[in-house]
């Protein structure tokens, strides 16, 4: 957890003074897919395109949209329940277990990303020793907000934090919660309109530069670089199946806060076999369908580009080191990296299916940085998914 000095005003929901960016030279990307020469930029890890990742972010610019903020605590004899909220006709129907993981009473405190609905959720959780049998020794509390925008949640990270603690230490004293709704509130999406699955997610593609220090793993997209160190070749997997739009369902046990903000605590899901296609238990990468069993194995093509994003890490690193870039972040340089991946692949494809006899050899797929034998099955999926018409005349390496 970031931590922050106790003389800090409890009433402190800005994220510190204003931090000043230049104007931005092209307008922040969508979360989703995004249309690009033809062919599709697809969103996991590099939803922008190359001249919108340029662009500084425009963080300041975006509006407050807090539809939501309540109060969870752990009740020993009911379980956990919604003590306390805002609007309080407001459906919050499940927040109760998704701010409050199972396990976290083995532990004193954790920050939780989630969705409801159309909005994003963040919650901070505390646990506090007390003397009381009706208790049971321990109180334990969570205060969390909701949002359409996912991005600006980490702004209110230290006030959800500082409020946790009141809340355990004056249970029942809402004023402070109640001045930070009549400030921030904001409406609540339409659900009558797009569907949830299309809702824009706010992305800042470059937000990172503008962010204090202790923002790089409280803020939803500033956990990558840990993500990438502890997955090692095997997040090469992982984007695949991202890239073919599959269900990853990541088990932690709590904190999950800087592990992973999409995940679960609950280890019984990995018997639910119709909840996801590919499961995550610490580095184990898994799939229960036959089909996909191909792509968890990781080839040479793979092996290449994790090399080649080690040694841009290692220049960037050392270019930090002797004063010549100060600008860039490892968090910048994975996205970009995994961006520009996208983008060749899915430009490559266009370019095909455009062409007049749509033949996708294994030097357009070496062209693509893949391995022909082994990113077979990953490219035939990659097809039917994205529904581009081209003819893959790759030879199966079972039938030859």
């Amino acid at each position: 957890m970031v931590e922050r000095a106790d003389e800090a005003p409890l009433l402190f929901w800005a994220e510190g003074p204003a931090v000043s960016a230049p104007p931005p030279a092209a307008e922040a990307g969508g979360g989703g897919g995004r249309r690009l020469g033809g062919g599709w930029s697809a969103a996991p890890w590099g939803g922008a395109g190359p001249a919108e990742a340029a662009g500084p972010p425009r963080a300041e610019a975006e509006e407050d949209q807090i539809v939501a903020v309540f109060v969870v605590t752990f009740d020993p004899r009911t379980g956990n329940m919604v003590e306390w909220c805002l609007p309080q006709d407001i459906d919050l129907e499940g927040v109760e277990f998704k701010s409050m993981a199972s396990g976290s009473h083995k532990i004193q405190s954790d920050f939780i990303y989630f969705r409801k609905g159309l909005c994003f959720g963040l919650a901070c959780f505390a646990n506090m020793p007390v003397e009381s049998e009706l208790e049971r020794g321990a109180r334990m509390k969570s205060v969390g907000i909701l949002s359409p925008s996912y991005t600006l949640l980490y702004r209110y990270m230290h006030f959800l934090e500082n409020q946790v603690r009141h809340q355990l230490e004056m249970p029942g004293h809402y004023s402070h919660l109640e001045a930070f709704y009549d400030d921030k509130k904001g409406v609540l999406p339409d659900s009558k309109g797009t569907p949830a699955s299309q809702q824009p997610v706010h992305w800042l593609p470059s937000i990172h530069r503008y962010m204090y220090p202790e923002m790089k793993i409280t803020h939803p997209a500033g956990c990558m670089s840990q993500f990438i160190k502890f997955f090692g070749e095997q997040i090469l997997v992982l984007w695949k199946f991202a890239l073919l739009r599959k269900r990853i369902l990541i088990f932690s046990p709590p904190p999950v806060g800087v592990v992973c903000y999409r995940g679960t605590t609950e280890k019984i899901f990995e018997e639910k076999r119709d909840l996801y296609d590919v499961y995550v238990d610490n580095q184990n990468v898994k799939t229960h369908h036959e089909h996909l069993q191909p792509l968890l194995k990781i080839n040479n093509a793979d092996k290449e580009k994790y090399r080649r994003l080690n040694d841009q890490r290692q220049m960037l690193m050392y270019s930090q080191e002797v004063g010549e870039d100060c600008s860039s972040c490892e968090e910048d340089l994975f996205i970009l990296f995994f961006m520009e991946q996208n983008n060749r692949i899915f430009q490559t494809l266009m370019e095909v299916s455009a062409s007049q006899d749509k033949t996708l050899t294994a030097d357009h797929a070496r062209g693509m940085g893949l391995d022909p034998q082994g990113d077979r099955s990953f490219l035939m999926d990659l097809l039917e998914v994205y529904g581009i018409d081209v003819m893959l005349v790759i030879d199966n390496p079972c039938c030859t």
